[in-house]
């Protein structure tokens, strides 16, 4: 079975999509529509701009949601999803791949998304960290062990994981980690608490656009981050999506239950190689592949 996999932030790279732009002209016409409906020239930034203009989080999740959508849509007749998943942002992407999502309301719902979460990380300092070479229980016992809010946020793959929260209580998870072993705690360059309660302020922001957002039943199921499992019911999908703001990215979890439901190939669509990497080291005998 064909699994076609969506990353998410922090996969952008200065002059994304350029070349889609300038040898497809659907995909010219995809690009110029979301510069409309954006109100900025976001192919400006992503083709020429700097490394820091594209980090910027009203800037780099819509651009990566862009990338991996008009990729998909080029492919034409050779996308043919059986399962589809995305990495946090990702599942929007999957989303549209897949027809729950129109390309104009996924762009919408990324971009409302991006602005919710930027003023979320602006209440109070929060962060997130890498934690390598622990396995899953002990990075929870430990985060639970913290005076603080400090969670498990993304299960990457097995001795990668990415703890979220308050400042103060991440950087006391990290000294934690190094002491029960782990081979390394490292801060991010992130701008806030992604997958934490501390992003409980914009998943209630982006609930109401989501609720007030038009879902179809999908061509192929979605293994969504929140439960790592096939779900194709349209308000389920919703539910989900909801959720996954404050919840955790299962991306190993899902990427070991797509392998038992019968994945044969994982194609990563959009920028970057990080989940074929990750899908790797989850399972030696994946085959992976970039669209």
């Amino acid at each position: 079975m064909k699994a076609y996999v969506f990353p998410g932030q922090g996969a952008q790279f200065t002059g994304m999509g350029k070349d889609l732009y300038e040898n497809s002209s659907l995909a010219k016409e995809l690009f110029e529509k979301a510069n409309d409906i954006l109100g900025f020239r976001i192919t400006d930034i992503m083709f020429e701009g700097t490394a820091e203009e594209l980090k910027e989080t009203k800037v780099t999740q819509p651009a990566v949601f862009l990338h991996s959508v008009i990729l998909a849509k080029t492919l034409g007749q050779d996308f043919k999803p059986e399962m589809v998943a995305g990495h946090s942002l990702g599942e929007f992407s999957a989303l549209v791949a897949n027809g729950a999502l129109s390309f104009e309301d996924g762009l919408k719902l990324v971009s409302q998304r991006a602005l919710a979460m930027q003023k979320a990380c602006e209440i109070k300092p929060s962060t997130m960290a890498a934690v390598l070479g622990l396995a899953d229980n002990i990075v929870e016992d430990v985060c639970a062990s913290i005076d603080g809010i400090v969670v498990a946020a993304n299960y990457n793959c097995p001795g990668q994981l990415v703890i979220s929260g308050e400042t103060s209580a991440v950087e006391k998870a990290c000294e934690a980690m190094k002491a029960a072993g782990a081979k390394r705690a490292l801060l991010l360059p992130v701008g806030g608490a992604f997958h934490s309660p501390m992003m409980e302020p914009a998943r209630e922001e982006l609930a109401a656009a989501i609720e007030a957002t038009t879902f179809s039943a999908p061509i192929c199921p979605v293994y969504q981050n929140v439960t790592a499992s096939a779900v194709s019911d349209a308000d389920e999908i919703k539910k989900n999506l909801i959720i996954q703001l404050t919840a955790p990215v299962k991306w190993t979890q899902s990427v070991q239950q797509m392998i038992k439901d019968g994945a044969t190939l994982f194609t990563e669509v959009g920028p970057g190689k990080v989940l074929a990497g990750l899908i790797g080291k989850i399972d030696k005998e994946a085959v992976t592949a970039n669209a």
